[in-house]
């Protein structure tokens, strides 16, 4: 009798354990280019833990570092590097995946590759037309993202480009509705409503992403503080996300695992 009281009392006991991180919360905020990622993470992660309650905010990775700065969430999400300054405020970065940025254009435009040369100076301005690069001879209308957006702060920085791209507008979903257009998107995030060129005869995938060939790409970050540390829900959530477990659900949301590339093996 004393056996199997022990016994029933190690079950509540474990039961209990159970229920408080049942009764959890992770809170995300940030990057809208990590939706699919952050998405998949999340919905695998609640089914694994029944009863804890997940939020993703999609606000752009700079309003998702002010969230987690001043305490709004557990998790800032940003699909850049943290800035010196916003290291120096406390916060940490850990890399979750990689993303390529992708080159797109209108299905209809000719155009099938571009060099990263070429492509600073379609944003700058100085190539103007698409004949310049071997297309029709039309004026090149310039798509971007909003400021603060992660994608646009890669895209800018490795292509040398920040604060000089003239923009027409800052909707990606324009180039799918402009012959003429060229923009750039989360390769996690591409639709088939666009054509996605290559990069110096590199096609943009997990693949080329991976093993580095695909020069357009960018980290997939999580953001936490220093001082303050994850309630027991959200590090599990963390040390799920970031462990070589959750690199075949990063890479079928369209991204590549940091815990799956050669230089965290």
């Amino acid at each position: 009798m004393k056996k199997l009281v022990s016994i029933l009392m190690a079950l509540v006991m474990l039961l209990g354990s159970a229920a408080a991180v049942a009764e959890g919360s992770v809170s995300t905020d940030g990057s809208t280019s990590m939706e699919k990622v952050i998405g998949a993470l999340g919905e695998y992660f609640t089914e694994e833990n029944k009863g804890v309650n997940f939020t993703y905010n999609p606000t752009g990775s700079g309003s998702g570092i002010a969230a987690v700065l001043e305490g709004r969430c557990d998790i800032g999400l940003s699909s850049r590097d943290l800035k010196d300054a916003e290291r120096e405020s406390g916060l940490v970065e850990t890399v979750l995946a990689y993303d390529g940025i992708a080159i797109i254009v209108h299905p209809e435009n000719p155009v099938s590759d571009l060099s990263l040369e070429n492509i600073a100076k379609i944003y700058t301005g100085e190539i103007a037309n698409w004949k310049e690069v071997g297309g029709a001879d039309a004026e090149i209308v310039l798509i971007g993202r909003e400021a603060g957006s992660g994608t646009r702060d890669g895209f800018e920085t490795i292509t040398g480009t920040n604060d000089a791209c003239q923009y027409r507008q800052e909707l990606t979903s324009a180039v799918s509705q402009n012959p003429a257009a060229i923009g750039y998107a989360s390769l996690a995030a591409l639709k088939d409503t666009v054509k996605a060129v290559s990069v110096e005869g590199v096609v943009p995938s997990e693949e080329t992403v991976k093993d580095g060939s695909y020069r357009v790409q960018r980290p997939f970050v999580l953001v936490t503080r220093k001082d303050v540390p994850l309630s027991e829900t959200a590090q599990k959530f963390f040390d799920f996300a970031t462990s070589a477990d959750a690199a075949w659900i990063i890479s079928l949301a369209g991204a590549v695992s940091a815990a799956d590339t050669p230089a965290t093996e």
